[in-house]
């Protein structure tokens, strides 16, 4: 481990650590921007009255928003459970507790992610 010079944080020097610390890093900063464009279509540019079943309806009737909507949940997931995974490993000792809510996390993740990419890819208007 390596130390950084923004406040002492220490940095992971290589493997799967370095990894997802890099992807915190990134997928942060896209999934800023990738917020500020869902919040200037969906609250800004579109008044909140007109968000019904069918503005969402013609809207996912274009694949580049299922697919901007599923990189945006799949970014959001992998973000989230990551920080959450290094919060349960820096606050549980090595053991039966870690391991066990190391599994639930997981489990609840991958739970989340199939829901969420179902629901957004298999998404059929109904007429």
């Amino acid at each position: 481990m390596g130390i950084s010079g923004a406040g002492g944080h220490i940095r992971p020097l290589g493997g799967l650590e370095l990894s997802a610390w890099i992807f915190m890093r990134v997928s942060g900063v896209v999934l800023l921007f990738m917020a500020l464009i869902h919040l200037a279509v969906m609250h800004i540019i579109n008044n909140v009255d007109v968000i019904d079943y069918a503005f969402v309806a013609r809207r996912y009737a274009l694949p580049f928003w299922r697919i901007y909507d599923w990189l945006m949940l799949s970014l959001a997931l992998l973000h989230g459970f990551n920080g959450a995974r290094v919060l349960v490993d820096d606050y549980f000792r090595p053991g039966g507790r870690r391991t066990t809510t190391l599994a639930v996390l997981y489990l609840l993740a991958f739970v989340i992610y199939i829901l969420g990419s179902y629901t957004i890819l298999t998404f059929v208007p109904k007429v």
